[in-house]
């Protein structure tokens, strides 16, 4: 063989490897992001046939709070299970056993006989995806080194405009062919990022020591905590908007597509915040953006409570898409940076568990409430929010 020959050879084989990484990397982004999408899209359409699944199996309101509050309570539970396990093992494998579960309880809840095993399929699709869910911007971030706030803010838009739309589409087909639709969907999606997700190098981003992580070092990190405070208020502030909103429209006799326009506006003005976002979250201007959300949700609430037209509710709700922008992948980086790196997929994994908990409890405390009261409790958390921000806030100031 030449010399020329083999300086040829050697050069094709780096750029056949290259390119095998480049495919690898993609099928990573887009199975990870077609999971997020599924998983997302369960806030935006889950809520708008909540008023359907209630006729359908002639639920109380507290039965309905637990249709909700089953699935928030799992992820919580999933998250911590997936978070553990993601640091020790194969991330990938971990991620692909999350989307399974979550396929399998979102069928399940869509041929569901009775109220028991409805609530078993949210029980499974929620821990399924509480499992996979804390794994997404570990990929995405790990995928793209370089840049993290950006593909976490990019991830956010990309999965808020399809979770804008899907109100919009799917409205008519809810009407159409029943509720059950929605979870078929949300099973669908999962099978397409398993196929993808298998498809990887399988261990491309397994750590180096198959061992549980030492949880006594997340003990010494105080800002973590204080991100997780933030998380717990705002999106439980969030999430009770989400469950209320269209069980209230209903009872007052709005349509669906109604409803699913006004919850439309919350992921368009989440998708365009978000997008607005991308270039500031790497800088100094992420604390602006942190204590911006506060604020944002509290005045949706107080326009709700003072106006009750169709503009006004549109706008409320896209004041929360605002504040869920300027709150999300934010508070996420935050908890990447204040995290030891060991820990790094136990603390994504308690960001989703906070916020999911702060759900929760806002859903179960607050679903009976009155309207003054609910709106009082949401300004108090928000008020929470803003002093834990202003606090943690300190350390990326100083930086």
């Amino acid at each position: 063989m030449s010399i020329r020959s083999m300086s040829d050879s050697a050069c094709i084989e780096p750029k056949k490897q290259r390119f095998a990484m480049t495919l690898a990397s993609r099928r990573t982004i887009i199975s990870s992001i077609a999971a997020s999408i599924a998983f997302v899209m369960e806030l935006t359409l889950v809520p708008l046939v909540l008023p359907a699944i209630q006729t359908f199996y002639d639920l109380t309101l507290s039965h309905v709070a637990w249709v909700f509050n089953s699935y928030g309570i799992s992820v919580a539970l999933g998250v911590i299970v997936g978070g553990l396990i993601g640091d020790a093992f194969n991330i990938k494998r971990v991620f692909a056993t999350g989307v399974v579960m979550f396929a399998l309880g979102a069928a399940i809840v869509a041929y569901a006989a009775n109220f028991e095993m409805l609530i078993a399929g949210r029980v499974l699709q929620g821990f399924g995806g509480g499992i996979f869910s804390p794994l997404v911007p570990l990929l995405l971030t790990r995928t793209l080194p370089h840049r993290p706030g950006k593909i976490l803010i990019i991830w956010g838009s990309l999965t808020g405009y399809v979770a804008t739309f899907a109100p919009l589409a799917l409205s008519q087909t809810i009407t159409s062919t029943g509720w059950q639709s929605v979870f078929v969907l949300f099973a669908v999606l999962a099978g397409v990022a398993l196929i993808l997700s298998v498809k990887t190098e399988a261990g491309k981003f397994m750590p180096s020591a198959q061992k549980l992580p030492n949880l006594g070092l997340l003990f010494g990190t105080g800002d973590v905590w204080l991100v997780f405070g933030y998380i717990f208020c705002t999106y439980g502030a969030i999430t009770f908007f989400l469950f209320r909103l269209p069980l209230w429209l209903a009872d007052i006799d709005y349509s669906v597509n109604s409803i699913g326009l006004i919850l439309a506006a919350i992921w368009l003005s989440f998708s365009i915040v978000g997008t607005l976002l991308r270039n500031w979250v790497d800088s100094y201007h992420v604390r602006i953006i942190v204590l911006a959300a506060p604020f944002l949700i509290a005045a949706s609430f107080l326009v709700v409570y003072f106006y009750h037209g169709i503009g006004w509710l549109t706008l409320s709700a896209a004041l929360v898409g605002a504040g869920f922008a300027c709150s999300n992948a934010p508070s996420t980086q935050l908890v990447l940076q204040f995290a030891p790196q060991s820990l790094s997929a136990i603390c994504t994994s308690l960001d989703i568990t906070f916020a999911r908990l702060g759900g929760v409890a806002a859903v179960a405390l607050l679903a009976q409430a009155g309207f003054a009261a609910s709106v009082g409790s949401v300004v108090l958390l928000s008020f929470v929010a803003l002093i834990c921000a202003l606090v943690f806030l300190r350390k990326v100031v100083d930086s």
